[in-house]
């Protein structure tokens, strides 16, 4: 199956698009990569981010702005307001949109120095995010000229975030071998439906039709991690999200997650987290 963003593409004559995606059911992890900037604004909805090789956590109100060719996704887990549909607010706009700001339009360099810095995504602070919040709300209902004015302002107003924090490495950007993308397509689809269930290099080295080597320099090319640290990076982050949203024992959040050993489902959440499941699951009520 085509991740959906394969299937847009900008309407004829256009420099920008958006997207107003709503999901009853859950926002499903399809990994994908295209030649224009990502500007999206996540509601009511939590879960992991997956931007190159980050994997992260995130919650209501997430904003996140992703460079050209920058392989992500985001996978839910649960929502905020259960009869409320998730919601992403999606802005597409190409690179060459973006050329002039810094160099014609000079008191826009602060948005192209941003840009930037997108090559390998930006998560704004949750201030900044909030602030930005009701003006991309309000740019979906603007006429085509309007919206284009409000992107405008919204961007300007992200430039001054002195807050916002890059995700991924460089050598996450994407290279353009339709095999190899399609190879690593299979294998991640896989791993992030079955990730709670055992998973083996040699059965995912089938899914690539690869030798178990081959797969783990692919693996390592895309995502710049072995497969066995991403499962537990994924595995880890899915249970920070079930922490946060609920109260279920951490007993039963680690079976979840696909840990047998309550002992090692432990020791990993320290180890990438710095903090137990209890002492995560007690801050995160502290609002830290």
């Amino acid at each position: 199956m085509k991740p959906f963003l394969e299937r847009l593409a900008l309407p004829d004559g256009a420099s920008w698009a958006t997207l107003n995606r709503r999901l009853d059911g859950e926002i499903p992890f399809q990994w994908h990569h295209h030649p224009e900037f990502e500007l999206t604004l996540t509601l009511n909805s939590r879960g992991q981010r997956f931007i190159g090789d980050h994997i992260g956590s995130y919650d209501d109100g997430d904003l996140v702005l992703v460079g050209p060719n920058l392989p992500h996704s985001w996978c839910s887990a649960a929502k905020v307001e259960e009869a409320a549909p998730h919601v992403a607010l999606v802005m597409w706009f190409l690179p060459q949109w973006t050329v002039p700001l810094g160099s014609v339009f000079t008191e826009l360099r602060a948005v192209a120095a941003m840009l930037a810095r997108a090559k390998t995504g930006l998560k704004f602070s949750d201030a900044a995010a909030a602030g930005a919040r009701p003006l991309i709300e309000a740019l979906f209902a603007l006429p085509p000229d309007e919206r284009l004015i409000q992107l405008l302002h919204v961007l300007a107003r992200l430039a001054r975030d002195a807050d916002a924090v890059p995700l991924a490495s460089p050598l996450a950007i994407a290279d353009d071998r339709p095999m190899d993308r399609g190879r690593i397509d299979r294998v991640l689809d896989h791993v992030h439906r079955h990730f709670a269930e055992r998973l083996t290099l040699d059965g995912l080295a089938d899914i690539a039709a690869l030798s178990p080597s081959g797969l783990h320099r692919l693996f390592l090319r895309h995502t710049g991690q072995s497969v066995t640290g991403y499962l537990a990076r994924l595995r880890i982050g899915a249970a920070c999200a079930l922490l946060s949203g609920g109260t279920r024992p951490i007993a039963m959040i680690a079976d979840e997650v696909g840990y047998d050993s309550l002992a090692n489902f432990n020791r990993q959440f320290k180890a990438q987290r710095g903090l137990t499941p209890r002492q995560y699951r007690q801050r995160f009520r502290m609002g830290g």
